[in-house]
């Protein structure tokens, strides 16, 4: 089962140091929102990056990427970090660091497309927050294992994925505040783009 973490520590920070720096970003930006109005609040959302089709902001991309570091509450945080805690390790491991941080940004960055281009500027304000999309990214990764190199991934391994997938869409789609778009546009682009990476992006 590739997805229990036998780690230590010490060892876990020297194995995966993007996903550390990853949980970092988050928990740091957690606190910075919560000493500054509180990560529920949408002044302070859009202040420090939160996505969004406000006229006046929709226009700034680098919203893009600072909106992945932001949660909207704690149970946001911690299930978002729990996922790249413990899922997330093994494929940083599988593609070395940069190319593992580029799959992560890379799904984050269509998953944000996506969304916004559902909630188009004029509609109805939309302000979106989350490493849902990223981590999604890492599970479309893992989505293109299980079908297309089997190999690299045991029985076991690949039945917690599937349901992961089940569990997580039907979640979206039940719970209204959940960006589906985000998560389902993550997923997609994590899965291609793990392909793109394995064939033009070789480890040596």
């Amino acid at each position: 089962m590739i997805f229990l973490r036998y780690e230590s520590w010490r060892s876990y920070l020297r194995y995966y140091p993007v996903t550390c720096l990853l949980l970092a970003a988050n928990i740091i930006m957690f606190i910075v929102l919560a000493m500054n109005g509180g990560s529920t609040n949408h002044y302070a959302l859009l202040k420090y990056g939160a996505l969004t089709n406000i006229p006046e902001l929709a226009g700034q991309g680098w919203r893009l990427f600072t909106s992945m570091f932001l949660h909207r509450g704690f149970d946001h945080l911690f299930s978002n970090s729990f996922a790249i805690l413990v899922f997330a390790p093994p494929l940083e491991r599988l593609l070395g660091w940069w190319r593992y941080a580029l799959l992560y940004l890379g799904s984050g960055l269509v998953g944000n497309l996506i969304s916004m281009g559902l909630h188009p500027v004029g509609a109805d304000i939309h302000i979106s927050v989350g490493a849902s999309g990223a981590v999604y990214g890492v599970y479309g990764a893992f989505l293109y294992i299980a079908l297309l190199q089997r190999h690299l991934m045991d029985e076991s391994s690949r039945k917690t994925l599937y349901s992961l997938l089940i569990i997580g869409v039907i979640y979206s789609v039940l719970v209204p505040q959940i960006n589906l778009a985000a998560h389902l546009g993550g997923l997609v682009g994590g899965f291609f783009i793990y392909g793109l990476i394995i064939r033009l992006l070789k480890r040596r």
